[in-house]
């Protein structure tokens, strides 16, 4: 891969301007975020993701019947991830504020136009076309930190139930209860639970639903009752219902033992052929490569986030980069100015990575950094 293919624009990162490929446009999706889009990994057979988003239609499948003895819920899996701001963030009461509009947590094809960081996105959308019990499972996209459990594109089921009848707050949520708690124990069989308060702009109340797993307690979902101005601004207003959103990678990586995130994006045979539809069963590694350690200094300039320079080491490195850490930061005592140094750990899933080509790859980042006005310490 041609490392040089990507200019980093200093004011790309303020502004939202990229320049990629030689092309300059109004995004944020630089090529190592657009290569994944479409990629379909949880519609893909014999994957862990897909065998979750089995497992969890058929829990709903048996769960929710109409009278005929059909399936209640309908399942979208493909439906478009560019949404508009609208659908992602207004129409789900996200305040104009919100760290999740900021082009430092999302990726923006233009003004209006964004890669949904949520398949929540798509409620209002299904809701006013008739659609009052249904799960929605799509790629999501945030940008963020680097690190073992952290990814720039996740996989999410959306669930959403409206009910036929006026039931009250209390009824819905206690509806909402059963049916997760029923969802886990379908997924991890008799573990300890319990519920947790949270804040959602869309639901109220809101619930985090955490599963004692190896002595450790696991978040798992998020969940509350509909907003009803939501349910208002879809013609549903006389209804009350329920919703929550579940990340698949976290289940997998629990489910499966699974202890690095990018191996979901793996082709190896020896990842891959592990896992066969319906099962779960134990990952193996199949190795453990050595890790390249390379630190880079700065002074970080004017609106620098920290998820921003992740985006650009990922975009210099792709898989290749395990993870990212900042291990010191100074103030200059007269100027005020921050200096900030990161530690970039290199590891690859499938080989051993030479030195040589990791020096390639930090001198290309530090290059790009530099041309842009940075100050390298």
């Amino acid at each position: 891969r041609d490392t040089m293919a990507l200019t980093f624009s200093l004011r790309g990162w303020r502004s939202g301007r990229w320049l990629c490929r030689g092309f300059s446009f109004e995004s944020n999706i630089t090529p190592t975020i657009s290569d994944k889009i479409g990629r379909g990994l949880h519609r893909q057979d014999k994957h862990p993701l897909n065998i979750l988003k089995h497992k969890v239609e058929g829990y709903f499948s048996e769960r929710f019947q109409t009278d005929s003895g059909s399936p209640l819920f309908k399942y979208f899996d493909d439906m478009d991830p560019y949404v508009s701001t609208t659908q992602c963030f207004d129409e789900l009461l996200v305040p104009p504020d919100h760290v999740s509009r900021s082009k430092s947590d999302t990726f923006y094809k233009d003004e209006k136009t964004i890669l949904r960081t949520h398949t929540s996105a798509h409620q209002a959308h299904l809701m006013r076309e008739g659609y009052s019990s249904f799960l929605v499972i799509g790629d999501c996209y945030r940008r963020d930190e680097i690190d073992s459990c952290h990814y720039p594109v996740f996989h999410q089921i959306e669930g959403v139930h409206v009910m036929e009848n006026h039931s009250s707050t209390e009824a819905v949520m206690q509806d909402l209860q059963q049916t997760l708690q029923g969802l886990i124990k379908h997924l991890f069989g008799e573990v300890e639970t319990r519920w947790v308060n949270a804040y959602f702009p869309f639901t109220e109340p809101s619930l985090e639903l955490e599963v004692l797993f190896r002595d450790e307690w696991l978040e798992v979902l998020g969940c509350g009752v509909i907003q009803k101005k939501i349910l208002e601004d879809v013609g549903m207003g006389e209804r009350n219902g329920w919703a929550f959103g579940i990340g698949l990678e976290r289940l997998a990586m629990a489910l499966f033992s699974i202890p690095d995130i990018r191996l979901f994006w793996s082709d190896d045979p020896r990842f891959l052929e592990q896992f066969s539809d319906g099962k779960i069963v134990t990952f193996k590694e199949f190795s453990k490569y050595p890790v390249c350690y390379k630190d880079i200094s700065f002074w970080e300039p004017k609106g620098f986030h920290e998820n921003d320079f992740c985006a650009a080491v990922r975009d210099c490195a792709g898989d290749l980069v395990e993870k990212v850490e900042c291990i010191d930061r100074f103030k200059h005592p007269k100027t005020g100015n921050q200096s900030s140094c990161f530690r970039i750990s290199y590891r690859s899933m499938e080989r051993s990575l030479k030195n040589k080509e990791i020096d390639v790859i930090q001198e290309t980042l530090r290059a790009g950094l530099k041309s842009q006005g940075f100050q390298l310490r």
